[in-house]
């Protein structure tokens, strides 16, 4: 059987044999954890990383905050001097392993394995729900909000940051798939939200949109900030 699948949701698409697609989220992301920043930055770009990591720490009174997909900790490290304590999680062993080493000087942050899609932490545990580079790559980005509906407090805070090819030439797409192919490989998910396309995917989960835009120059990425109503 074959499956047709988008590249990191930059909007260049393969068709590939179903077999391939059966690689589990964990090992696909895990086979990578030593590179995985170089790898990202190679990619996207530097720029792009800088606009996201400017926004990011600009976010203030985070609280305690929960992160899916935290990978080696790079964003964890932006996000942790404006939070109360940072629980970063992710569902790759290897890419956990890399995060206790970057993050172990901070004593306001907690390693734990955790899938976003279904987690143990307790119903409205949190003031802040963040993931970045996430959302369009998760089996059931559904499930995934859903979640983070769940373990955050009311009037907490979603922070999302999805690259996406929105906005780009095709030829700029295809020259950012060729980039993630030497990379990563042949990716098992992937989504190509427009702000307005993943602003309705995060209402559809309860959440109201304070804001969403795209940012970024030749490689994009949609910023997004909700509150849980």
């Amino acid at each position: 059987m074959k499956k047709e699948v988008s590249s990191w949701g930059i909007g260049l698409r393969f068709t590939l044999e179903e077999p391939m697609t059966e690689l589990k989220d964990e090992s696909f992301w895990g086979k990578s954890a030593d590179t995985y920043m170089n790898d990202t930055t190679y990619v996207a770009g530097e720029a792009v990383l800088q606009t996201v990591t400017d926004r990011l720490s600009a976010e203030r009174g985070l609280g305690e905050v929960v992160e899916f997909g935290c990978g080696t900790g790079h964003f964890t490290q932006i996000v942790a001097p404006n939070a109360e304590q940072v629980v970063a999680t992710d569902l790759s062993d290897e890419m956990l392993a890399v995060a206790r080493e970057q993050l172990k000087k901070l004593p306001n942050v907690a390693i734990q394995k955790a899938d976003v899609e279904g987690t143990t932490f307790p119903s409205e545990r949190f003031d802040t729900a963040f993931m970045v580079n996430v959302i369009h790559v998760v089996e059931n980005p559904c499930a995934a909000l859903r979640e983070s509906y769940r373990v955050l407090k009311n009037g907490g805070r979603l922070l999302i940051v999805s690259y996406t090819g929105y906005g780009m030439t095709p030829w700029a797409r295809m020259a950012l798939g060729i980039r993630y192919l030497r990379k990563f490989g042949f990716p098992k998910h992937g989504r190509n939200y427009s702000p307005a396309g993943l602003a309705a995917l995060v209402e559809n989960a309860g959440f109201e949109v304070e804001r969403v835009q795209l940012v970024g120059d030749k490689t994009k990425a949609v910023y997004l900030v909700g509150e849980k109503r």
